[in-house]
């Protein structure tokens, strides 16, 4: 059985690792390293340039038709090589979603500057007291006039202190079940009453938590129907739970060979030739395998039309929980040296170990925990019933 991409995805792989090597500079990986922020003005740019930030939509609607094959294509040289792809990401899901469900007087404002990487969107679905239950919100939007008052707080808006806009969900309705009362805004950040809070996770990435005090909202830049905002939600999440984490993983396991190679043992050959290492190795390779299969699994599927219900959660969810256990792993084996941070002159790999260690934690988090990525594959992959 053939699990390869296709002639025109390689094409693509190749002429994007071409692109990387060329505009993904040290400099642009430092910028985002010290600031904690995985997004970066001129990489956005250069990406528009090429006409690679819709890679997959219509050429009518300003992408490139591309199939879903070679976008995951692209999709997996961007993660191998660390690019600052996530303001990106959240900004093109978004606008997706404003080409599916948006007026026209909506998508005319917003689709041509976000194909231009001149706007910013942060997404505002996390709240403080309900974790990773979006249908949770207690943010509330209140009809005034010919728009909304908006009120309550987001957590987890990353990159919401450089956006323009954030994706909101607010409660519109508090006397009908949760998912039924939800409404969805394009939120303008640069307004009185908007207050942005960093937060800096165990990893050292920026994200931060946003307050919105009697924010005025105008109903042109409601998204969907009025409590129909779970059904704008599905649009969206499920583009963000069928993200994985194989580029961390592979980042992981190349400072592994690499240490491996130039590290002497006691009995003064290469570490690459002791048993434990190469089996480490051997079943970090098994788990990026798995990785990847799982991956393009769902988006195989996507492309087929058939039901991927839970198999983005399946990709997402054994992608983070290996890289959770190959940094571990790899920690035990290098040892204490492993330790030492980026910046320190005897950082093992530049630090990479030890950041490997702290960030594995942060993806089981990330678009939905681990025990979310479980009820979803319960519920749609299994037919399990939902929980009490």
């Amino acid at each position: 059985m053939d699990f390869g991409l296709g002639e025109g995805s390689e094409r693509l792989r190749a002429e994007t690792r071409a692109f990387l090597d060329e505009v993904l500079t040290d400099e642009i990986l430092e910028e985002c390293h010290r600031s904690g922020v995985n997004h970066h003005p001129r990489f956005s740019k250069a990406v528009s340039e090429r006409g690679w930030l819709a890679l997959g939509w219509p050429v009518e609607e300003g992408g490139q038709g591309r199939s879903p094959l070679e976008v995951l294509a692209h999709a997996e040289e961007l993660q191998r090589r660390n690019a600052p792809t996530y303001g990106i990401g959240t900004t093109m899901m978004v606008s997706h979603v404003i080409a599916l469900l948006g007026t026209e007087e909506l998508k005319q404002r917003i689709i041509p500057r976000a194909l231009a990487a001149e706007i910013v969107i942060a997404l505002g679905f996390t709240e403080p007291e309900n974790g990773s239950d979006a249908a949770a919100a207690a943010t509330r939007a209140v009809r005034d006039g010919d728009g909304w008052t908006i009120t309550g707080s987001k957590m987890f808006t990353t990159n919401a202190h450089i956006a323009d806009y954030v994706f909101l969900l607010a409660r519109t309705d508090p006397d009908v079940p949760k998912h039924r009362g939800l409404t969805t805004f394009l939120v303008p950040m640069d307004q009185p009453g908007v207050e942005i809070q960093e937060v800096r996770t165990l990893s050292g990435e920026r994200t931060n938590i946003t307050f919105y005090n009697d924010v005025r909202v105008g109903d042109d830049l409601r998204i969907g129907e009025v409590d129909g905002g779970w059904k704008v939600m599905g649009a969206a999440l499920s583009r963000e739970h069928a993200n994985g984490f194989v580029g961390e993983q592979q980042r992981l396991l190349a400072d592994l060979v690499a240490w491996a190679r130039e590290a002497v043992g006691e009995d003064g050959r290469p570490r690459i030739g002791d048993p434990a290492v190469a089996e480490r190795i051997g079943r970090s390779r098994a788990d990026i395998e798995v990785s990847l299969l799982l991956q393009r699994r769902s988006v195989w599927l996507q492309s087929e039309g058939l039901d991927v219900r839970g198999k983005g959660s399946m990709a997402k969810l054994f992608s983070t929980e290996r890289l959770e256990r190959q940094a571990a792993a790899v920690l035990e084996l290098v040892g204490a040296d492993a330790l030492r941070s980026r910046g320190e002159p005897s950082a093992v790999r530049g630090g990479g170990f030890e950041y490997a260690v702290r960030h594995a934690k942060g993806t089981t988090i990330y678009a939905g925990t681990s025990e979310i990525q479980r009820d979803i594959i319960a519920q749609h992959a299994l037919s399990l019933p939902r929980p009490l």
